[in-house]
């Protein structure tokens, strides 16, 4: 299995912090916010390959990350992918980063998908276990607990008699949501759906914002959904980033 880690934005609402350090290599907890992701989804299983994908702007900064980090990391099989983009304007969106390694790197492969600015503290095990099993889409879940909350985000509905949580219903933050069930930017993609991510761009469909790409596929296949346990965080401004530093500093 190929892991994609998103990491192409410019993360504006966080400068200055971010207008020379691009948002994952950003210190939490006293490592970079990449390194969490990449121990939560070593959890996972099966990873043989990691490719994680930026811009023109911060490609170098994660190729001096990467260096450092196989120093330390000897076994770990990394890639740095730069999609060529030099601003938030004509950035190529996280669905069409993630056509743009799948294409350039020509993976026939399963693929896991991971935004490089959520932070989980839960073990993501059982993420790998529901992927094996259904050999579907899966997409991870979070319960924000708060339908005010849940309006930031796609909320979603899962067929309750299937044991595998498949994914009846995706609203994107929806004015009057109807659960406070989310779906986050945690997804598995097995190889043979991948024609259907090069379908998605092709037929021009909205490249950004990851969720939508699942929200496309459920009418036309199963999709199924896996709920992470313990905290998520979702780094996207000034105040998540303390919240995140103080959590993993414990």
């Amino acid at each position: 299995m190929k892991q994609i880690i998103l990491a192409a934005g410019y993360a504006t609402r966080l400068h200055p912090l971010t207008e020379h350090t691009p948002k994952p290599l950003l210190p939490v907890g006293g490592r970079p916010m990449l390194e969490h992701v990449l121990a939560s989804s070593n959890a996972i299983g099966g990873i043989d390959q990691t490719f994680v994908v930026t811009n023109e702007k911060f490609s170098s900064h994660f190729e001096n990350w990467l260096a450092d980090y196989q120093k330390a990391h000897p076994d770990f099989s990394g890639a740095i992918i730069n999609d060529g983009t030099t601003t938030n304007e004509d950035r190529l969106g996280a669905i069409g980063d993630l056509h743009h390694v799948i294409e350039r790197e020509a993976i026939e492969d399963d693929v896991l998908v991971i935004a490089g600015d959520n932070l989980f503290t839960g073990d993501l095990r059982g993420f790998g276990e529901r992927c094996r099993k259904t050999q579907t889409p899966v997409l991870g879940l979070h319960d924000v607990g708060s339908l005010e909350e849940a309006k930031k985000y796609g909320v979603v509905a899962v067929d309750a008699e299937d044991e595998s949580g498949r994914l009846i219903s995706f609203e994107e933050k929806p004015e009057a949501p109807k659960s406070t069930l989310i779906g986050i930017a945690l997804y598995y993609y097995p190889r043979a759906v991948l024609p259907e991510i090069r379908r998605y761009i092709k037929e021009g469909h909205n490249p950004d914002q990851p969720g939508r790409l699942v929200q496309w596929l459920y009418p036309q296949q199963p999709v199924h959904t896996w709920t992470v346990p313990g905290d998520w965080l979702d780094i996207g401004s000034h105040e998540t980033l303390a919240a995140a530093d103080a959590l993993f500093s414990k």
